[in-house]
């Protein structure tokens, strides 16, 4: 980590754990923005004891800097469930500017139209370029804009975070 930053992944999630908990409704499903955000809809979807299994989804096809970045290996869009009326709670590691969101929301409509859509975020760290606000944040941080704040799992499935310059 550099600076004086310090985040405990692990503490996050189970405050995460938590939030998400209480956000559930009989049949809400778990998607994941990839990677970061599948990693916690996984687990999260394990330790709550979900039926089935979490969703991923991918923001590369609709990104609006797609020219610019292509698309990243972090996955392409799997959702093992019906999207229509559903309930879902879509995952990420990282809130900053909300571009990645509007992408998965895009992406999320082009399956479907769920009967509600919440965000639940590790960490939101302020800095948005559009109007998107996570319904749970586990923590909120503010770095400077030269920064990046990145999500990163262990072979044992543990997680923590990098900052880098």
């Amino acid at each position: 980590m550099s600076g004086n930053l310090f985040l405990d992944a692990e503490s996050l999630y189970v405050e995460l754990l938590k939030g998400v908990r209480s956000m559930l409704t009989p049949g809400t499903r778990l998607v994941g923005i990839t990677s970061g955000g599948a990693w916690l809809a996984s687990r999260l979807h394990k330790d709550l004891g979900l039926e089935g299994e979490a969703g991923s989804i991918s923001s590369a096809m609709h990104r609006d800097d797609f020219a610019q970045r292509g698309l990243a290996d972090g996955g392409q869009t799997k959702l093992p469930f019906e999207i229509n009326g559903a309930h879902l709670i879509v995952l990420d590691d990282v809130l900053y500017t909300g571009r990645t969101i509007r992408a998965v929301l895009n992406e999320l409509f082009d399956y479907g139209r769920p009967a509600s859509v919440k965000l639940a975020v590790l960490v939101d760290r302020g800095g948005r370029e559009l109007p998107v606000q996570a319904d749970f944040a586990a923590a909120r941080v503010a770095l400077p804009a030269s920064q990046s704040l990145a999500l990163a799992k262990t072979e044992s499935g543990e997680f923590n975070f990098s900052v880098k310059a």
